[in-house]
């Protein structure tokens, strides 16, 4: 039987409110050729412009703060049932960052929407699929620069089309600025079937 002295020396487990939240996001991830090239070209347009390093990828699912458990079962269960689709670059463009702008095919779309719905993350926003290629604090004429440099690292990069069949769950805290503490938390390979 246990005694109120006993149950204070039991061992303490944790609540679900007492456990970090952190910050998820749902990516794409290119194939291993594609990130090879993708990565030779951030890689030359960081040595002219600076700026973070990470990894190439389309963002599924923005960041969302979750708890790590629940990351990785909404995460997984968000994966089951999607199926590989093709993204294909449309052009280099500049905004937020410099950017390879991919086509919104409806795989692409339904695809962010499922993952979202699973997330429970509401956007008044379409879904605008793209691979950053270079984040930084640029004026507007250094992005027009490096959009223009991304076409001559990699003159076919325009035409660009790849599969996409893994999808990825990273922690990815928006404050981090250096991108240093986004790490990968689970794969996951698409089936066709």
């Amino acid at each position: 039987m246990a005694t109120p002295e006993s149950a204070a020396l039991a061992p303490q487990t944790q609540t679900h409110a007492q456990v970090e939240k952190h910050w998820y996001s749902v990516w794409a991830v290119p194939p291993e050729d594609v990130r090879a090239r993708l990565k030779k070209l951030m890689d030359g347009l960081r040595a002219e412009f600076g700026g973070p390093q990470y990894e190439p990828h389309m963002t599924v699912v923005k960041a969302v703060s979750l708890r790590p458990d629940d990351a990785l079962d909404k995460f997984r269960s968000a994966c089951q049932g999607l199926k590989p689709y093709i993204a294909t670059v449309d052009h280099v463009a500049t905004g937020f960052c410099v950017y390879l702008q991919i086509h919104p095919t409806a795989e692409a779309v339904e695809t962010s929407a499922h993952c979202k719905s699973h997330f429970g993350v509401k956007s008044s926003t379409p879904y605008m699929p793209h691979l950053s290629i270079l984040y930084g604090d640029m004026t507007d004429e250094e992005m027009k620069k490096a959009q223009e440099k991304a076409t001559i690292l990699d003159e076919s990069i325009s035409s660009l089309s790849f599969q996409v069949s893994r999808l990825a769950l990273y922690k990815t805290d928006p404050g981090d600025k250096t991108l240093k503490s986004w790490e990968k938390i689970a794969e996951y390979s698409l089936s066709p079937n």
